[in-house]
């Protein structure tokens, strides 16, 4: 007899005909203590979120900065996302950083030395992450989730710098909520053009020709190397509406 031919063993039926719905587990049970453990932790969660809404509140606009954690003091892409941030700060925007290391400390380093707030939503992690000096506004995370949450809410738009994992993921999160309308559009501007070319190209290789994506969805990137046009570009956006949230945007993020 195959091992695929075997009858399963059920688990314990919690009632009549749904045997496949796990019993509740026992006091005794080694999973018992985790499972009290998460039903608390929701308070925590909770707190991260009403403290930042709190924290944050008058930051805007602002300009969320993703980029690597690992990029050198004096390189050139921690040099160009320093400009970059100042001449944002200069232009009246908050700004955003993950307030750790590598980029995230040119972005804040930049808005620092400008005069509008220099924001680090920092997150704590067991390699990489320490808090740089040059936030003004600095707020602790001990979840993604919630500190990514912050990173949109608050948003006017987005930079984003060369960047690994962590970098590829609030980008791709955040084409994903603006494609799907749970985010006003928003300018999403790359920089460092020579590092974004590959991938860029694989979109339109891939996503685009094999019906992934629409081709519009490409229109969603920017990609700018000089910062005065970064500036001049997200201004060109808000130029005719404003920087103010219209009533179903602000429908929107309380959604999100």
């Amino acid at each position: 007899m195959s091992a695929w031919s075997k009858t399963p063993k059920p688990f314990p039926p919690t009632r009549a005909g749904k045997s496949w719905i796990p019993a509740k587990p026992s006091a005794s049970s080694a999973a018992a203590p985790y499972a009290s453990r998460e039903a608390w932790r929701v308070f925590g969660i909770m707190s991260e979120f009403v403290e930042a809404t709190d924290r944050l509140a008058a930051i805007r606009p602002a300009v969320s900065i993703f980029g690597s954690a690992r990029t050198p003091p004096g390189s050139e892409y921690y040099a160009l996302t320093e400009r970059i941030a100042r001449q944002l700060s200069d232009a009246g925007f908050s700004v955003i950083s993950g307030g750790g290391p590598g980029i995230m400390e040119a972005a804040n380093k930049g808005a620092y030395a400008g005069s509008s707030p220099s924001v680090g939503l920092n997150i704590q992690l067991p390699m990489e992450q320490t808090a740089n000096p040059y936030q003004d506004i600095s707020q602790t995370f001990r979840h993604f989730f919630a500190r990514k949450y912050m990173f949109v809410r608050y948003a006017a738009a987005y930079v984003v710098a060369p960047g690994g994992f962590g970098t590829l993921d609030e980008l791709l999160e955040a084409l994903t909520l603006i494609q799907t309308n749970k985010t006003p559009r928003m300018p999403l501007i790359l920089v460092g053009s020579k590092f974004w070319a590959g991938l860029l190209d694989w979109f339109r290789a891939h996503l685009v020709s094999e019906g992934m994506i629409s081709p519009e969805d490409m229109d969603l990137i920017q990609v700018i190397d000089e910062p005065a046009e970064v500036v001049a570009a997200i201004f060109k956006y808000y130029e005719r509406r404003g920087f103010e949230r219209l009533p179903e945007e602000h429908e929107l993020l309380l959604n999100l």
